[in-house]
């Protein structure tokens, strides 16, 4: 299956592997889209967007029955893209607020947060997605579908959770003007600078270098 027929008019829309399908491509343009930087401007609120609808086609993978591949073994899926490149724009487009604190499994007992990037996990959770993309292409549909949903599972599910977390985080902090609580570029050391500078001096941060070049305008709440 080439990309010309991925969405092609005798493909039934109702059809679980065609909706699941055009979710997950809808998302891999999207993001190849902003990595590319031509509107960094609204790059935060349209990962956010797009992120929570690729959790929606998760969700439906997770709900439903196990998927059971036609072959014992995955077929070759042959070429499939380098993520790094993608990950590199991300990364510069996304400083200074791409590194993150995550709890990998919010069921295990005291577990410490962990750094991560956002444009690691957006790498991570594409590379998932295209290699089931590959095999759709292909037109093994039911070997895409074992794929995505056993990495929803296993990988992307979790990290595009998390992403989309410190995306919402971001964009609520910026909108309820409530300032990160530790920003690059902030001097902490600084002589007679008390909690109430601190946080006067983060806002200014935070408005100055997040919210203008990534296009997150403030809201005041009533």
């Amino acid at each position: 299956m080439s990309d010309a027929t991925l969405h092609a008019t005798d493909l039934n829309p109702d059809d679980f592997a065609v909706q699941i399908a055009d979710q997950i491509e809808s998302f891999l343009v999207a993001v190849t889209e902003v990595a590319k930087g031509d509107e960094p401007d609204s790059a935060v609120p349209f990962l956010l967007l797009e992120v929570s609808q690729l959790l929606l086609a998760g969700g439906r993978l997770g709900a439903h029955e196990d998927i059971v591949p036609d072959e014992r073994y995955e077929p070759d899926p042959g070429f499939e893209p380098d993520v790094d490149e993608l990950r590199e724009r991300l990364a510069v487009m996304l400083d200074p607020v791409d590194v993150y604190s995550e709890v990998f499994d919010p069921y295990e007992p005291r577990k410490a947060p962990v750094p991560a990037r956002i444009s690691d996990d957006l790498a991570d959770v594409i590379a998932d997605l295209r290699h089931g993309m590959v095999h759709y292409r292909a037109g093994r549909t039911t070997e895409a579908l074992w794929w995505w949903q056993f990495s929803y599972f296993s990988n992307w599910g979790s990290t595009a959770s998390a992403t989309l977390r410190a995306l919402q985080s971001l964009v609520a902090h910026v909108r309820l003007n409530q300032p990160l609580a530790e920003l690059d570029g902030l001097d902490t050391d600084q002589e007679l600078m008390g909690d109430e500078t601190l946080e006067f001096e983060a806002g200014k941060v935070m408005a100055e270098e997040i919210a203008a070049p990534l296009g997150l305008g403030r809201k005041k709440v009533k």
